[in-house]
């Protein structure tokens, strides 16, 4: 009789966990189109437009798309020490920094830190939300490989470059260079550059134009570093 018990809700599980893979899958966006073309809109974008709506304001969005041959190569080097220096090499989900993650969730008993590549950011931009909770974190990862399998490397940085936050109503790095230094993208140097970097983890409240001695330590961390990775460096390396 117990084993019965057991079989029957081992079955149960099974059945549960192929009904939400099933759900999962079938509710995933389509990334070929990013192939050639830029999107109009993310749902994070959606997301504080609500925000600011519920709260009697304006929504506030400015944005200026910039191709990845005139993003400065020290801004992608800063962005990639300060948020995933395993871009090149993993697949989409960095399981190493993963499963420190979850260990450190593990011991604090909630969700609470971040250890998401590129990618899975891109794909929470694009059509997730910064919830943490399993399911929406499931189809982070799902996103993420599919962008991997559908788009190169350098097109995924491209994009991510473009439309992640940096402060309040402004998205993408040419927006961001302006606002902060009065220049374009492709002119940023490696000061500016880690300061932009250093301030993704908390755009709202990290200000590269007003910097924080906080801003300032990451900063410093983040050139001290930026020698040791080296990213493509031309447009044509997004073709495939």
């Amino acid at each position: 009789m117990r084993f019965r018990i057991i079989g029957r809700a081992l079955l149960a599980a099974a059945v549960a966990g192929f009904a939400l893979l099933a759900y999962v899958y079938l509710t995933l966006p389509d990334v070929r189109p990013l192939r050639t073309s830029n999107p109009t809109t993310t749902a994070f974008m959606a997301l504080r437009e609500r925000d600011a709506r519920a709260n009697g304001k304006a929504p506030r969005r400015v944005q200026r798309w910039v191709s990845y041959g005139r993003i400065s190569p020290d801004l992608k080097r800063a962005v990639l020490v300060a948020e995933d220096d395993a871009f090149w090499t993993h697949e989409g989900v960095d399981f190493e920094q993963l499963q420190e993650s979850i260990e450190t969730d593990w011991a604090r008993g909630r969700f609470s830190r971040g250890g998401s590549t590129i990618t899975q950011q891109l794909a929470k931009n694009l059509y997730l939300s910064p919830s943490k909770n399993p399911l929406r974190k499931l189809r982070e990862w799902v996103i993420a490989r599919r962008l991997e399998a559908e788009l190169k490397k350098a097109r995924i940085f491209e994009l991510y470059l473009n439309v992640i936050e940096w402060g309040d109503g402004i998205y993408g790095i040419e927006s961001a260079a302006r606002a902060y230094f009065g220049k374009p993208a492709a002119e940023l140097g490696p000061a500016e550059s880690a300061l932009l970097a250093a301030a993704i983890v908390n755009p709202r409240v990290l200000n590269p134009g007003r910097p924080t001695s906080r801003l300032v330590r990451r900063q410093q961390l983040i050139l001290r570093r930026m020698g040791a990775v080296v990213p493509p460096q031309t447009s044509a390396q997004l073709e495939r």
